[in-house]
């Protein structure tokens, strides 16, 4: 037999209100959202604030839960109301949830002392990452240096397997991003270009923007959120499995097996990958031109050389190979600072991916002030 549901009717009494509570006041009937609607509407009109000056009558109650108990307590404002009437066994069960409710915790105050300590946490947590970048780099250095001393010891197999993984298999996914965001781009500029009757000009806004700064910049971004992040799992699972010890038990450089192979594809993928993400944009502006202004692409062809001259081009391709070795060195030192445990390789993997694309983005920007006056 099913229990009936909750019941509250608020009656007028000779000496106040009296609440009359029914039915069956545990969590599964409570979890009906009809049962829910009135019964917390009944308890509203109840304000806490008055639960004194009404009298709870509970004996009519089938069932009690703690549930249906915690409900109360809370309406009555976490106190006995002045008026209760209630049998044995429904007082033990709210004494015993007033027992083990806690009030909430009040929030923490936030110190000047706590401020200043918190940022220099940062400050040194920041400096130590800087640290082994930096260190890293020189080992780099020195390992390219050895490299170049003995090149049939190179390790050209994994430069191959890396270079495969990073660049080839990130063709379709960049491309299909450089050209929709070449056909935004064109659609944008067409809408106020046409306002002022200079439709044509749209290959310079293009070529500038896309050969000089979106190509490369867009490349990198998908790189480091694709291929960095890779890297990041790649070495912090060598790290979980115990593999980087096992290499240093047996001798193994990590900087010339690990670090090296994948800063030299990375450096020679990503100038082919910004070359292709650009021509991908600029077929995609092409497109958009030429169904929206009517610029054809044989005129976008003629066009472009004289609009963009080869100096934004060499500009690109040089901020491409920069970008990729602070990709590699980026998601190499979070990948080497993972702890054998796998909470820290996702957040190992997670803070690569974040650093890498923020120091893509200010590398852009220090290039565009440096170089302001290249190939303009």
């Amino acid at each position: 037999m099913i229990a009936p549901g909750p019941t509250l009717t608020l009656q007028a009494t000779a000496d106040g209100r009296s609440a009359v509570l029914g039915g069956c006041w545990s969590a599964a009937r409570l979890a009906e959202p009809a049962n829910w609607a009135r019964v917390t509407q009944a308890l509203s009109d109840c304000a806490t604030g008055q639960a004194d000056s009404c009298h709870w009558d509970l004996t009519g109650l089938s069932r009690l839960d703690h549930t249906g108990a915690q409900l109360l307590w809370n309406t009555w404002g976490r106190r006995f109301p002045a008026q209760l009437s209630l049998e044995p066994g429904q007082q033990a069960m709210l004494e015993r949830v007033a027992r083990f409710t806690k009030p909430a915790p009040r929030p923490a105050r936030v110190s000047l002392t706590a401020l200043f300590l918190k940022l220099g946490e940062g400050i040194w947590v920041t400096l130590d990452h800087l640290k082994g970048l930096l260190r890293l780099l020189g080992q780099l250095l020195l390992d390219l240096v050895k490299l170049l001393r003995a090149p049939r010891s190179g390790p050209w197999r994994d430069v191959s397997g890396n270079l495969y993984h990073i660049g080839a298999t990130a063709l379709p996914i960049t491309a299909l991003v450089g050209f929709m965001i070449g056909i935004v781009l064109a659609y944008l500029m067409s809408r106020q270009l046409r306002q002022f009757g200079a439709d044509t000009f749209i290959v310079n806004i293009l070529g500038i923007a896309l050969i000089r700064e979106l190509g490369p910049m867009l490349a990198a971004i998908l790189i480091a959120g694709r291929s960095g992040s890779a890297i990041t799992a790649q070495i912090g699972v060598m790290r979980v499995t115990e593999e980087l010890d096992a290499m240093r038990v047996m001798g193994i450089a990590k900087g010339f097996r690990l670090v090296l192979p994948r800063a030299i594809a990375i450096a020679i993928a990503m100038p082919l990958i910004a070359v292709w993400t650009t021509a991908a944009s600029m077929t995609g502006g092409m497109l958009a031109a030429d169904l929206v202004l009517g610029v054809t692409p044989a005129f976008f062809f003629a066009t472009l050389p004289d609009a963009v001259s080869i100096g934004n081009l060499w500009l690109g391709l040089g901020k491409s190979v920069v970008f990729g070795l602070l990709i590699a060195l980026i998601a190499c030192h979070y990948g080497l600072r993972v702890k054998p445990n796998t909470e820290s390789l996702g957040q190992g993997t997670t803070a690569s991916v974040v650093t890498s694309i923020t120091m893509v983005l200010l590398v852009d920007a220090l290039f565009a002030v440096v170089f302001k006056n290249v190939g303009i």
